[in-house]
């Protein structure tokens, strides 16, 4: 099976193709309407049977697996390169990481997987966004890092910790 990029970039060139007429005005309202629902899929992909987003999941290996949760632009991508060495993109605008990036760290002898996690935002367990997917891999780690925006700590500690607990994830105390 074709991914969505693909079929979408199959629509456009059939579009290009086809010439405008009254004859194919049908079969190109029919394609754009194509088109518009698998870009529509592309930003927010539909649910189906619990499977997993292509990018997202990452084999599980080492010992524990850290799983860096935030706000876009505050630092994830940054600290998974400092800690790991491992390259993770890193621009000035937000949602640069649009799939889990892992990267591995050795302490004491334990192997430990770190994942760079795509941004959250708020109404993240309402569906906004590509959240559900962050946070069900997010489920999977043994440790979930919060790295905050340190102009904004304490109000988006909050908001964070409220679509996590969302999702039924509950948070220590300390």
């Amino acid at each position: 099976m074709s991914t969505i990029l693909e079929k979408i970039a199959a629509i456009e060139a059939e579009m290009a193709r086809t010439q405008k007429n009254k004859a194919t005005a049908g079969h190109l309202g029919l394609l754009k309407a194509r088109l518009a629902k698998l870009r529509r899929e592309l930003i927010t992909p539909k649910g189906g049977g619990g499977a997993t987003v292509e990018g997202f999941e990452v084999a599980k290996t080492g010992d524990a697996r850290i799983g860096f949760v935030g706000f876009p632009s505050v630092g994830k991508s940054t600290l998974l390169t400092t800690l790991a060495g491992v390259y993770s993109e890193v621009a000035a605008y937000e949602f640069t990481t649009l799939t889990t990036v892992p990267g591995c760290i050795k302490y004491k002898g334990a192997k430990i997987q770190l994942l760079d996690l795509p941004g959250i935002i708020e109404g993240a367990k309402d569906g906004k966004g590509r959240g559900r997917q962050v946070i069900a891999v997010a489920r999977t780690c043994s440790l979930i890092f919060i790295v905050l925006d340190v102009l904004k700590p304490l109000q988006h500690k909050k908001l964070i910790e409220h679509e996590l607990e969302g999702f039924g994830l509950r948070l220590n105390s300390q």
